[in-house]
């Protein structure tokens, strides 16, 4: 099996990046979990409390190392012999990440494999989760925890 790269703002994590992280970690034999940075983003929570979310979630899982990524994605993927993972909620989803896949694999040769969200989850979003955040809901329903 080959190694897979599941990429993202994690602002925060949510149950239904948890649940895509758990399903390519059963498929592959190493999964990163890369924690980004978009200079175009203004984050609910800071790079520090991003990263320790979402390596408290993972920490359950053995096959799962969560890493940093401040540069193209592309590259430390290649760094690190591995395909993308990314989950797809619906047809918007499936057409974007689409797109990025393609554009991923012309200019950095690195495949990507679509996974489709539970049904169960397809509506959890973090832009979700911070708004019960931001207007005094509890999200902890539907933040990643790491269960199994």
């Amino acid at each position: 099996m080959a190694n897979a790269m599941f990429t993202g703002s994690f602002d925060p994590i949510t149950i239904g990046h948890y649940d895509i992280i758990k399903r390519a970690a059963a498929v592959f034999t190493k999964v990163f979990v890369a924690v980004t940075v978009n200079s175009e983003k203004n984050y609910m929570f800071d790079d520090k409390n991003r990263f320790e979310m979402v390596k408290k979630a993972c920490d359950n899982l053995e096959n799962v190392e969560v890493i940093f990524c401040e540069g193209l994605v592309a590259d430390l993927a290649r760094e690190k012999k591995a395909v993308f993972v990314k989950g797809v909620r619906n047809s918007v989803d499936f057409a974007y990440e689409y797109e990025m896949a393609s554009i991923s694999k012309e200019i950095s040769g690195v495949d990507t494999f679509l996974i489709p969200a539970d049904p169960d989850l397809a509506y959890v979003s973090s832009t979700f989760v911070r708004e019960m955040i931001k207007y005094g809901n509890d999200p902890e329903r539907y933040i990643g925890r790491g269960k199994s």
